[in-house]
C-alpha cells in the first residue's frame, strides 16, 4: 500500500479526467470518493487511499462500458502505472461479475457507497433548489420505492450495501448525504471543476 500512485490524489484525478469527460461521471467519481473517504475517517482508515480507490472505481467506464471491458481495462491501465494489486483488487470488487470478493472493509464500503451516491445525487436534482443540502434520508427512502425514478440504480445494491456494513439503511443514507453536502459545498464556488 506504500506505492506512490495509490496515495497521489492529483495523479489519480488526472487519470480520471484523462479517461472520463462526462460531467455526470466525474461528479459520480467525486461523490463516491467523498462518501468512501468519510467512512475511512469514521473507521480510522486512510481517507486518501480509500478516496483514491473510490475516485477511480469507474474511471475506465466511459471508454470501456461493457462488462467484458469494465473494470478489466482499468485494472490493466492501473497495473501499468504502478498501482498496488490491493488498490486494483478493491476496484475490481465493486462489480460482482469480476468474481473479486468483498473481503475487506474498503471493498464493502466502496460497494455500499457506489449506487447510493448516484441515487442521492439524482434525488437532489428533483429538490426545489436542486441541491443536496435539501435532501434528507427519508426523501431518499421514499424515492427508492418509486421504481420509475432513477430506474437504472439498483435498490437491491443500496440495501445490500447497508447490510454488508451492518449499518441501518437510513443511517447509511444519512451518513452519505452528509459527506455529499461537504463535497458540494467545497465544489459550489467552482462548478466548472467537474
Amino acid at each position: 500500500m506504500n506505492n506512490l500512485p495509490d496515495l497521489d490524489r492529483e495523479l489519480c484525478e488526472n487519470l480520471l479526467r484523462e479517461y472520463t469527460k462526462s460531467e455526470s461521471l466525474l461528479l459520480h467519481a467525486f461523490s463516491v470518493e467523498a462518501c468512501v473517504a468519510a467512512y475511512a475517517t469514521k473507521f480510522n482508515k486512510d481517507p486518501l487511499y480509500w478516496g483514491n480507490v473510490a475516485m477511480l472505481h469507474d474511471f475506465d467506464y466511459e471508454m470501456y462500458p461493457s462488462p467484458e471491458e469494465h473494470p478489466y481495462k482499468g485494472a490493466e491501465i492501473l497495473r501499468a502505472k504502478g498501482f498496488s494489486e490491493d488498490f486494483i483488487d478493491s476496484i475490481m470488487s465493486h462489480t460482482p461479475y469480476t468474481g473479486v470478493p468483498r473481503t475487506t472493509l474498503l471493498r464493502k464500503v466502496l460497494f455500499a457507497c457506489d449506487e447510493l451516491a448516484g441515487f442521492i445525487t439524482a434525488v437532489s436534482y428533483v429538490m426545489p433548489d436542486k441541491k443536496v443540502d435539501q435532501v434528507e434520508a427519508r426523501s431518499v427512502l421514499k424515492k427508492m420505492k418509486d421504481k420509475a425514478f432513477a430506474r437504472s440504480v439498483s435498490r437491491e445494491d443500496i440495501r445490500g450495501g447497508a447490510e454488508i456494513l451492518e449499518i441501518p439503511l437510513e443511517e447509511h443514507i444519512g451518513f452519505c448525504i452528509q459527506a455529499l453536502r461537504q463535497l458540494h459545498t467545497k465544489l459550489a464556488p467552482n462548478p466548472e471543476k467537474y
